[in-house]
């Protein structure tokens, strides 16, 4: 961060790593990547306040007066017969590929499965059936492993160009112009037009990280078409909370006049911003350098769990599966009133906020280098990556503050009356806020507006 940019207060969350250093550091990427862009130093910047409560936009989120569903009750740390392991299972298909994995048919039986289990042995059968889970790792045996070894090589964002050239960005390199909160007294305080306004940005994402990316994009004034599968339904509460200021379509990608609908929307789009495992989307033609070859203007911008290495690169992944095997989880652990050591996690799920903020930031330096070579080009970035961001940031020693409450804002939407926070962004010193509530979960057409 730049040291020119203070924020008060620097910590918030109590906790042994610089989680709130890793969310500064990713939103302010984001708005130095803007600033670039939009030619206006400044412009665009941050606040703790702000920054923390995007990125817990999730737990803010009251959808018609009631709290969003959190985790299923299969997903969650599990005891093994020699350590812990953490499973994820709130989509019913992942719950019904861990439950065949383990040869049980309840969460009861898994449970009591797992205890007679390896750690290791428990997640090598679960990820063998497509189930998604992690040994919890200590720190050390991440760094001995390969995919360890993977997950920590390269930069966080790596750049490859329509010519064949290639580039890497770390956490704090968007940008040498200053981006924090103190924006407003640099400029006249008049309204700018939003930078990405005209821009068509095409959503193949899911969960979090992705959906954040493109939830910025639109409040920035993209035009974002989300569209999903028929076969895997998102999450409802998870979409309201990252759809606002998008559209949502639903396409099946393995049909032939879909592909072709497809390539139609790709004729015209800007940007695209795929968030499925390393390779899933490769034979519908969506591999990056495939799409840069048929579309050299575009702008291409992939996230995944394990990055494109390594012996898991082609795993799912979740944010908190990446924290049990990468040693946050046990970095976090502690005794419980019992006196038994558990595994931890972050207060929020920081990995998946801060690649989505560094796919954002790497989608809009994209688009600056567009505009002045005439060429498009890709960024990749993943969860693992992040999370060795995290760890090079150090431990965080202030003492935590506490944050003024978060300036909740409400909208009438097909959910019924949203309370939710704004993106973490300041425009001119005032708030950036979504231009529209989410829409009805795949009721938009397939086309641009």
């Amino acid at each position: 961060m730049d040291a020119a940019v203070t924020y008060s207060p620097r910590r918030w969350w109590a906790g042994p790593l610089d989680v709130e250093g890793l969310a500064l550091h990713s939103v302010e990427a984001a708005a130095a990547a803007l600033n670039l862009y939009a030619g206006t130093p400044g412009r665009f910047g941050t606040t703790s306040a702000l920054t923390a409560a995007a990125f817990d936009s999730f737990g803010h989120l009251r959808i018609a007066g009631r709290k969003p569903k959190g985790f299923a009750p299969l997903s969650g740390f599990h005891r093994t017969s020699d350590g812990w392991i953490r499973l994820h299972a709130n989509y019913p298909h992942h719950e019904q590929r861990l439950l065949q994995a383990l040869g049980v048919t309840s969460p009861e039986e898994a449970e009591r499965r797992l205890r007679s289990m390896a750690a290791l042995e428990a997640e090598a059968a679960i990820q063998s059936n497509a189930g998604i889970a992690a040994a919890v790792r200590t720190r050390s045996e991440w760094l001995a492993s390969d995919m360890g070894r993977a997950a920590g090589s390269g930069a966080w964002v790596d750049f490859e160009f329509a010519d064949g050239m290639t580039a890497g960005m770390g956490l704090r390199d968007f940008g040498e112009e200053s981006s924090g909160g103190n924006s407003a007294g640099r400029r006249s305080g008049q309204a700018e037009a939003l930078p990405l306004q005209g821009l068509r940005v095409l959503d193949l994402t899911r969960v979090i990280a992705g959906p954040v990316a493109t939830r910025l994009l639109a409040a920035l004034g993209a035009d974002v078409l989300r569209i999903d599968p028929p076969a895997f339904p998102e999450i409802e509460d998870q979409f309201v909370d990252t759809a606002f200021g998008k559209r949502s379509a639903e396409v099946d990608l393995s049909l032939p006049d879909n592909q072709h609908r497809l390539r139609q929307l790709l004729a015209g789009a800007d940007v695209v911003v795929a968030g499925y495992r390393h390779g899933a989307l490769d034979r519908f033609g969506l591999n990056p350098r495939e799409l840069l070859g048929s579309y050299p203007g575009l702008v291409v911008a992939t996230l995944d769990s394990w990055g494109s290495a390594g012996p898991w690169s082609g795993l799912r992944g979740f944010d908190s599966i990446v924290q049990a095997a990468c040693g946050i989880a046990h970095v976090y652990g502690k005794e419980n009133h019992d006196g038994e050591w558990r595994p931890g996690a972050l207060p929020v799920q920081a990995l998946d906020h801060a690649t989505g903020y560094g796919v954002a930031a790497a989608a809009i330096h994209l688009l600056g280098r567009r505009r002045e070579a005439g060429t498009g080009g890709a960024a990749h970035l993943s969860l693992a990556r992040t999370a060795e961001e995290l760890f090079s940031l150090g431990r965080n020693t202030e003492r935590p503050s506490e944050l003024p409450a978060p300036g909740y804002r409400s909208t009438g939407s097909a959910y019924g009356e949203l309370r939710y926070v704004g993106p973490p962004l300041t425009d001119a010193g005032r708030p950036l806020d979504y231009p529209f509530p989410p829409p009805s979960y795949r009721g938009s057409p397939l086309a641009w507006v």
